[in-house]
């Protein structure tokens, strides 16, 4: 008699199987920027300057947002979002970017690429990444991004897990 809840058991253990084969999604949830760094000409740089105030969401449905900031960026003159100075749009722009997405993982659930569906910067609207041009590694709650920029420079942030 006890052969057959035995032989349930392990019947039902093997058709599971292959849910808890797949690993779990490594980059879902919120991350905050620690740092943002640039190599170009030799010379390493802060992107978003020493107070980056970013943000980046990995959704449980596959989805992602970013928005990347310095906090150091001065005010407008004007309290009206359109009616900033040429200097102040330029400034604004070169430093934050807003952009959101798909994105996939792999078997192991690690980051296996992007594509962009909207974008504060136009020209990224439709570009998609593979690990080749971008990769996350996760290592605890810490996220190491390289982004290799198709002109050339390459750009590490840091990102912390927001609980």
């Amino acid at each position: 008699m006890l052969i057959r809840p035995v032989i349930f058991a392990l019947a039902i253990g093997l058709f599971s199987l292959p849910a808890f084969a797949r690993m779990e999604n490594q980059v879902v949830g919120t991350w905050r920027m620690v740092s943002a760094t640039i190599d170009q000409d030799g010379e390493r740089r802060p992107v978003y300057g020493e107070r980056p105030n970013s943000i980046l969401i990995f959704t449980q449905d596959m989805h992602f947002a970013a928005v990347m900031t310095n906090a150091d960026v001065p005010h407008f003159a004007s309290d009206a979002r359109g009616q900033g100075t040429d200097d102040e749009n330029r400034r604004a722009m070169a430093n934050s970017i807003g952009f959101f997405g798909t994105y996939t993982v792999d078997e192991t659930g690690a980051f296996s690429g992007n594509r962009v569906e909207g974008s504060t910067f136009p020209n990224w609207v439709g570009s998609v990444r593979s690990r080749e041009q971008l990769s996350l590694t996760v290592e605890g709650d810490r996220m190491i991004e390289r982004f290799q920029r198709p002109a050339g420079p390459r750009i590490e942030i840091l990102w912390e897990r927001v609980e």
